[in-house]
Order: C-alpha cells, then structure tokens, then sequence
C-alpha cells in the first residue's frame, strides 16, 4: 500500500499559533533529538516577540489538514542568511518537514541559505540534504541558552 501524501501548508505565523508552537518546543524527546534547551513561556514569547516585529524574518507556520504541526523560518544568523524548522514530535516520519522546506524554499529565494544543525541529529540532515543543502563542515558549538554544547553540522543551499 503506498503512503498517504499530507497535504502541507505553509501560512504566516499569527499570534494565536504561538501556544501551540510553545507546546511543541516544550517536548523533552524533541529537544533531545534537536540538543536544544525548551525556553520558559515568557522566554519564548519575548522571541517571538522579536521574530514577529522583525521585517527581515520569513516566519511560517507549517500547516497539514488544518492543524499548526510547526513552524519554519528564515533569519540571518552571524550575517548570513539561515533557515531553521521545528515539527511537533506526533508529525515526524511523515516527510512535512523536506515538504515544508521545499515549500519555503520556493518562497525564500536568497542563496546562499544556510543551515545548522546538530550531528547528532540525522533526520533533520536527512531533511536537509533531500532539499540541496550540502554540508561543508562541522564545528564544535559550545552551550548558549537555547542549545546545549554539542558538535553541529554546517550546510549551505547555494
């Protein structure tokens, strides 16, 4: 039996995504799989705060049969463009996230894009490779609020 294709969606983030957006960064497995630390929600709506006023970030919600699964977003990053994505962990295996970056990456035309992620975390390289990313080295990240040290990949999408 072939797989059931989701229908993904992407759409701007509206305020009233962001309790559901803060449940699904709140997940202890998903901040494992990601080696991120899950903000306090008045951490994580201050960010968004700024993500919302800021008009250099594409913010988007990820959306399949009506239900905000996550998010996907564009920023700059030690200034360079970057992109980085969280899915709720009840969504994963299913292809929403390489069908959501593909998506984005028809609207979110700057190249080079760049990407991290931690080594460690192979479906979201996977995620990234699908949609021509390519990595060009690996680093070793120390601990920041949001992540924990760990060693992680850097892609570009050129």
């Amino acid at each position: 039996m072939a797989p059931m294709t989701l229908d993904v969606q992407l759409r701007d983030v509206e305020l009233g995504d962001l309790p559901i957006l803060f449940r699904q960064q709140s997940d202890p497995e998903a901040n494992r799989m990601a080696v991120a630390n899950a903000r306090d929600e008045g951490a994580f709506n201050g960010h968004w705060m700024k993500i919302l006023d800021d008009p250099t970030v594409v913010a988007k919600a990820i959306i399949v049969d009506g239900h905000v699964v996550g998010d996907i977003n564009s920023f700059k990053s030690d200034g360079q463009d970057s992109v980085g994505y969280w899915i709720a962990r009840e969504w994963w295996g299913r292809g929403i996230a390489t069908r959501a970056l593909a998506l984005f990456l028809e609207e979110v035309t700057a190249r080079p894009l760049h990407a991290r992620v931690a080594r460690s975390n192979v479906a979201s390289l996977r995620v990234l490779e699908r949609c021509g990313f390519v990595v060009t080295g690996y680093r070793w990240a120390p601990a920041c609020d949001r992540f924990p040290a760990c060693e992680e990949a850097l892609l570009v999408l050129a």
